[in-house]
């Protein structure tokens, strides 16, 4: 009995820790994958070639905020997701930090005839545009975000709310209204 029961640990010892006696390699100087690799490779692009593609698509003109948040972003990317059907086609610009994670800001955009319905247990306040329309702030676990809706769109301003005391609604809503500004360029990154 004790010999099965040793060579049983032996076993297990041989198997959990390797015929090397338990050294463990490994690369001290393993990096991460660039963000500008990272996002390419899951279907994002430049805004410019995202916006085009979205455009073409709807036979629409996107109009895009030229204001965003005040705080330090390493990287935009832009994605248009073309699904079966129209009903989850949308388009996506995203702003990211590989310095800050919590700089993360995001802007989604689709037709309102296939809007995102918005539930009002989640509304936390009601701004008025510029324009008159109106803009539902809602906070969820992670995220803060700003819906409202312009020219057939549907857009939907998001920030991660370690941040909101950085980019609060309101500085949503004038980010929200920069789309009214009068510019010749279609989106703030040209």
């Amino acid at each position: 009995m004790k010999k099965s029961f040793f060579f049983l640990m032996l076993l297990f010892s041989i198997l959990i820790c390797g015929i090397n006696n338990g050294t463990v390699y490994a690369i001290t100087n393993d990096k991460p994958q660039p963000l500008e690799e990272i996002y390419p490779e899951i279907g994002y692009k430049t805004v410019e070639e995202a916006v085009k593609e979205f455009e073409q698509h709807f036979k629409q003109d996107l109009k895009l905020p030229l204001r965003i948040p005040p705080i330090n972003f390493t990287h935009y990317f832009g994605r248009f997701s073309d699904l079966d059907g129209d009903i989850n086609d949308s388009f996506e610009l995203k702003f990211i930090s590989d310095e800050s994670p919590e700089n993360h800001y995001k802007i989604n955009v689709r037709p309102v005839n296939h809007k995102i319905p918005i539930k009002d247990k989640y509304i936390f306040k009601v701004f008025k545009l510029k324009n008159g329309n109106e803009a539902k702030y809602m906070e969820y676990k992670s995220f803060g975000a700003l819906v409202f809706e312009r020219d057939n769109w549907q857009y939907i301003l998001s920030i991660d709310k370690r941040i909101s005391d950085k980019v609060t609604p309101e500085v949503l809503v004038e980010i929200a209204n920069s789309i009214d500004y009068p510019s010749e360029k279609k989106n703030p990154l040209q």
